[in-house]
């Protein structure tokens, strides 16, 4: 009998190489397209918001924040009813730059399903697709 642990441990040998391919491309961080991300789906938000959907200290955000808004990814504008806050955005560059990074991953995958994978094989990670997002839907993120 297969154990959830034997399981794991081959289910995460298999998606680290996966995992590599989709980001090698990339030409800013994971974990600022993951701020980029983040933005292009919610809209507008606060750093303290922003740090906690993303799981990182007040400080990497605004570290992150800074180096996207030097790049011109986003903007940031100070609230008009309360001037200590302030709000951070996606701006035009940063949704293009978001669309280009997604992409190059993108790119690679559709064609290593397209020309190592059998007809069968394609309906057989067709359907293996919803069990894997069952497994990080609304789970918590250590």
């Amino acid at each position: 009998m297969i154990t959830e642990q034997a399981t794991a441990q081959v289910l995460r040998e298999a998606l680290r190489p996966i995992w590599r391919q989709l980001t090698a491309g990339r030409s800013i961080s994971v974990g600022k397209i993951g701020v980029l991300a983040y933005l292009s789906k919610h809209g507008q938000t606060s750093a303290s918001t922003l740090a906690a959907a993303e799981r990182i200290s007040p400080q990497a955000i605004a570290t992150a924040v800074r180096e996207l808004e030097s790049l011109g990814l986003v903007a940031r504008t100070p609230d008009e009813q309360d001037r200590r806050r302030i709000w951070i955005e996606l701006t035009d560059a940063g949704r293009e730059r978001l669309a280009q990074e997604r992409s190059k991953g993108l790119d690679w995958l559709e064609h290593a399903i397209a020309e190592r994978l059998t007809d069968e094989e394609k309906k057989t990670l067709d359907s293996v697709v919803p069990i894997l997002r069952k497994l990080v839907d609304d789970a918590p993120v250590d």
